[in-house]
């Protein structure tokens, strides 16, 4: 076996390490979630009801839209780690985008009907009730329990540097705003301003479908191939750069697979070295990116280095 053939399986070992560690990882906080959620969703209903709280019914609605999304981020996670195979060649990963673009959809729906919900109340003030004193409790308790979760579920997304992580804890941070919203909206109710509890379901209902909508749009954009940001594309360059052999790097072009990175760039090396130097010098670049980067796949072609000072001359 090669040197390089160690390295690349080196590499590729690496990779798949990564990938296990943040399945791991996305399985451990999302089954946490799981728990907080189901425990919410059934508390805030049953007391939204009993104690006649639209707000506390649409906090709880939106706990159980983490509930439901919860288990799409599993099925995502589970699938994300397969391996590549003939029909999908660079692997698994754009099923967290895809996991992604469904959470986003499910927010924007989620929200839309609390705003319908929350504007059909509205057009009759007179029949909204006084709300009872339990729900204020329970919203504190509630908004108390997701800022916890969201803290320990973006801590871990960073972490393991995963994007539907990422997505799936604001999404419990979003809960926790929404239960602060309606414990205002309860306090404003106790205080003899019954209006108050439905303008919080209809604030909540706006802030879950401005996530849902934001969410879904870039992960649309991440399944149409979106480049990484300019500077995660300027330290790939550097590294390519600093391989020996390599005089000049141009046309480097990067796609996202789910928190993967594809990479296509030209390298430019000396016009005298033989095929053979040349394509060591592309697998040694290949290699120190892969290391240093969240990179799965960099494909590498070989340009001869331009020289102007003998561009124009004639051939001999």
């Amino acid at each position: 076996m090669t040197l390089h053939q160690t390295e690349y399986d080196d590499n590729v070992h690496d990779n798949e390490s990564l990938v296990a560690q943040r399945a791991a990882a996305a399985s451990r906080s999302t089954w946490v979630s799981v728990v907080v959620n189901l425990a919410l969703t059934l508390l805030q209903i049953a007391t939204g009801i009993l104690a006649k709280s639209q707000g506390l019914i649409a906090d709880g609605i939106h706990s159980l839209s983490d509930l439901v999304a919860d288990f799409v981020v599993l099925v995502a996670n589970h699938h994300s780690q397969k391996d590549a195979d003939a029909d999908h060649p660079y692997g698994h990963q754009r099923f967290e985008t895809g996991a992604s673009l469904a959470l986003g959809a499910l927010l924007l729906a989620v929200g839309l009907g609390m705003l319908w919900s929350a504007f059909t109340k509205l057009e009759a003030p007179a029949s909204i009730p006084t709300v009872h004193l339990s729900a204020l409790w329970v919203a504190l308790g509630a908004l108390i329990a997701k800022e916890t979760l969201f803290r320990y579920m973006l801590a871990v997304a960073k972490r393991v540097k995963s994007s539907m992580l990422v997505a799936n804890a604001w999404h419990a941070r979003s809960d926790a705003a929404s239960s602060l919203v309606v414990a205002i909206g309860i306090v404003g109710n106790l205080a003899g301003f019954p209006i108050f509890d439905p303008i919080a379901a209809l604030i909540v209902g706006f802030m879950v479908s401005r996530m849902g909508w934001s969410f879904g749009w870039d992960a649309l954009h991440d399944l149409m191939d979106r480049a990484v940001d300019d500077e995660e594309v300027a330290a790939i360059r550097a590294t390519l750069l600093e391989t020996p052999g390599v005089e000049n790097v141009h046309d480097l072009r990067t796609r996202k697979m789910g928190d993967m990175i594809v990479v296509d760039v030209h390298l430019e090396v000396d016009a005298a070295q033989t095929v053979e130097a040349g394509h060591n010098i592309a697998v040694a670049a290949r290699n120190r990116v892969m290391q240093r980067h969240r990179v799965i796949n960099l494909l590498t072609h070989i340009d001869p280095a331009q020289r102007p000072d003998l561009d124009h001359q004639p051939p001999p």
